[in-house]
């Protein structure tokens, strides 16, 4: 075992290197020339002059990259171009708050979704079957903005049961920022619940037909060890391979649940960089994204291996 994790981490070095790499080049060919866009159209050539050599544009595209992959491996993100301030320290306090939406969203699907899949394949064309089908289908055609505003106005505006805005004080109270966190954790947190709940009661259904199962039937086990110990072992592998794809994914949507819910958050802060033209946080925040899917991604392979004893023997 490891072995295999060390290389998985190994192979997982270069991909990151792409990654940066493509962020790198991605933001360097957007059109328009960011020291402009920072300063406006009617800047003067001296400030924008200034402003490119500050950012060190003016330095060829080699030095400039390798400038790049220097700062990020000593975790010197730059500072902002709208107040001056390091981003690294803006990413420090925002981190928390997304990573906080985005764990505990992964946490509400799976422990919902993986149970209520299970279910209804074993309750396979009876009512409590055809519910989950229904509801799991409306979960995956509503999109989470929406979903999001629904929450607001049902459990904020009309109840007044929890907050409609906000993340709470996550340093000094923990425990009331968790009010903030309920609505966005909902809001992400079911879609994924219904995915789940499809993929695990399609691969629940594939393995229960399975002469393994049969047998372990006919050795007068309890129906709970046959689904737990030999069923859903043997259909783990596509879940947690949707839920590592979701997990990667949620870091993404959070954009949209961040800006909804007026979170902090790496998204929101995306979209301020954006709309600022703030050309080094925009190119900091992709990075750290890009890290992220590419963690994420290693996880997912190191928990393969450990379900799979033969996926690491393989390789």
């Amino acid at each position: 075992m490891i072995r295999y994790i060390i290389n998985r981490i190994i192979l997982a070095i270069p991909i990151l290197l792409a990654v940066f790499t493509v962020v790198f080049l991605v933001v360097r060919v957007i059109p328009g020339d960011p020291a402009v866009a920072a300063l406006g159209d009617y800047a003067s050539k001296e400030a924008v002059e200034a402003l490119r050599e500050r950012m060190g544009l003016n330095a060829p595209l080699p030095v400039q990259y390798i400038r790049f992959l220097t700062d990020m491996l000593r975790g010197d993100l730059g500072e902002s171009l709208i107040n001056g301030k390091p981003i690294a320290e803006q990413v420090w306090y925002v981190l928390p708050f997304t990573l906080q939406l985005t764990f505990a969203s992964v946490v509400l699907g799976t422990i919902l979704g993986v149970p209520l899949g299970v279910w209804t394949a074993v309750k396979r064309n009876s009512l409590i079957d055809y519910i989950g089908r229904i509801l799991s289908l409306a979960g995956l055609s509503i999109p989470a903005f929406y979903l999001a505003i629904l929450l607001i106005f049902v459990f904020a505006v009309k109840l007044n049961w929890l907050p409609a805005v906000g993340g709470g004080d996550l340093a000094n109270k923990p425990g009331e920022s968790l009010r903030f966190l309920i609505l966005p954790t909902l809001s992400l947190g079911l879609i994924m619940t219904a995915s789940v709940t499809r993929l695990a009661r399609s691969t629940m259904l594939n393995v229960l037909n399975e002469d393994y199962v049969r047998t372990a039937r006919a050795k007068g086990l309890t129906e709970w060890v046959v689904l737990i110990q030999h069923a859903l072992r043997s259909a783990l592998l596509p879940i947690v391979s949707l839920i590592g794809l979701w997990t990667a994914s949620l870091i993404g949507d959070s954009v949209l649940t961040e800006i909804v819910f007026s979170r902090p958050g790496l998204g929101k802060m995306l979209v301020g960089a954006i709309l600022q033209r703030d050309y080094t946080a925009l190119q900091s925040i992709m990075v750290i994204y890009a890290a992220f899917v590419v963690v994420v991604n290693l996880l997912t392979d190191l928990t393969y291996g450990f379900l799979d004893p033969r996926i690491r023997h393989s390789r």
